[in-house]
């Protein structure tokens, strides 16, 4: 059971979804997709305003204008596919749960998370620096 009716978050999706995401419905789609070999960015949506003013757009930014490359673009919603965000953050090894946030994973294992107060009152371009420099980080040690 969900918390938002789904025509309320479907716009919230669809952002991501245009911007090149699969969405994660289930803890198996989320084992499968994490456990990838390759660099994964793996977005916790939300209706929260961070992830409206900050997240959403941010790595949308990042995606467009950082020339990111990630071999993989996931994104599961809290608060509507619980089991599937529950299983998202068992990756995020011990970080407490906040809603949204971005990890790049390399190979399944976390290189890099970004929690609720680093979109919380950024601009998204702020937010595209921060996500693109963890980024270029990871590529630079493989």
């Amino acid at each position: 059971m969900s918390n938002y009716p789904e025509y309320m978050v479907a716009p919230m999706r669809e952002e991501l979804v245009q911007a090149g995401f699969q969405q994660l419905m289930t803890p198996a789609q989320v084992d499968e997709a994490l456990q990838r070999p390759g660099t994964t960015l793996l977005v916790v949506n939300s209706v929260c305003g961070c992830a409206a003013a900050g997240a959403r757009p941010g790595v949308t930014e990042a995606l467009r204008s950082q020339g990111l490359k990630f071999d993989h673009l996931v994104t599961v919603f809290a608060g509507m596919e619980k089991e599937a965000t529950a299983q998202a953050r068992e990756y995020f090894e011990g970080a407490m749960p906040t809603s949204p946030q971005a990890a790049i994973l390399k190979d399944g294992q976390l290189v890099h998370l970004m929690q609720r107060a680093d979109f919380l009152g950024h601009e998204p371009r702020e937010i595209a620096a921060t996500l693109s420099a963890a980024y270029r980080q990871t590529v630079a040690a493989s």
